[in-house]
């Protein structure tokens, strides 16, 4: 199965001030956020970010933070226990009442609904705490998780790379920055592509 922009959303966990220099190859692990990040803008992905307790790690590197719809300030350490699902499942249409009771004629035409971007690409710091926990909780709310790994990172190699081995087996999809962005664009005919490739190369 191939990632499709238009049901996708990118969610960028905790890339913070004074979480990052401590993250193992941190400088690396965020230019791949931010590639990540630029391309989703570009292709009109939505892209949510998360804090962890701001007030004491700060606030996400600013020009991540810049290409965020939305950040959300958190203390757990899954974003889906603060309202994350909420922001990524469409608002659910109101009921009508008992508006079939009336002619056709007088009836409101029914209100289309957002469509359901279910696949959520997600990356973050650190990979064994906020950005497991998270994933793991949206997957059990049914969304498809991809894990960007070159875009994750952990104080330690060690943990890292335990957190990909649970979420592999947990049915999480471990995917790469330019796997996600190529099957984004699907074709170099696509009008974005060179733009793209600039951001990816």
């Amino acid at each position: 199965m191939l990632l499709d922009a238009c049901e996708s959303q990118l969610v960028l966990v905790d890339y913070q001030a004074r979480l990052m220099p401590a993250i193992h190859d941190g400088a690396a692990v965020l230019a791949q956020a931010l590639r990540l990040a630029r391309i989703a803008r570009m292709l009109d992905v939505p892209v949510w970010g998360t804090e962890q307790n701001p007030s004491r790690l700060g606030e996400n590197a600013p020009e991540l933070r810049a290409l965020c719809a939305r950040t959300l300030a958190k203390m757990h350490f899954s974003a889906a226990e603060e309202g994350l699902g909420e922001w990524l499942r469409p608002p659910a249409r109101p009921q009508g009442g008992n508006a079939r009771s009336l002619p056709r004629h007088l009836q409101k035409p029914a209100q289309a609904q957002a469509p359901e971007r279910g696949s959520i690409v997600i990356a973050g710091c650190e990979a064994h705490v906020c950005l497991l926990q998270t994933a793991l909780d949206l997957i059990e709310d049914e969304f498809d998780v991809w894990v960007v790994t070159d875009a994750c990172g952990s104080r330690t190699e060690r943990n890292r790379d335990a957190a990909f081995d649970r979420l592999a087996g947990a049915g999480a999809e471990l995917v790469t920055m330019e796997m996600v962005a190529f099957e984004w664009l699907r074709t170099a005919e696509h009008p974005l592509f060179r733009e793209a490739l600039t951001l990816i190369k």
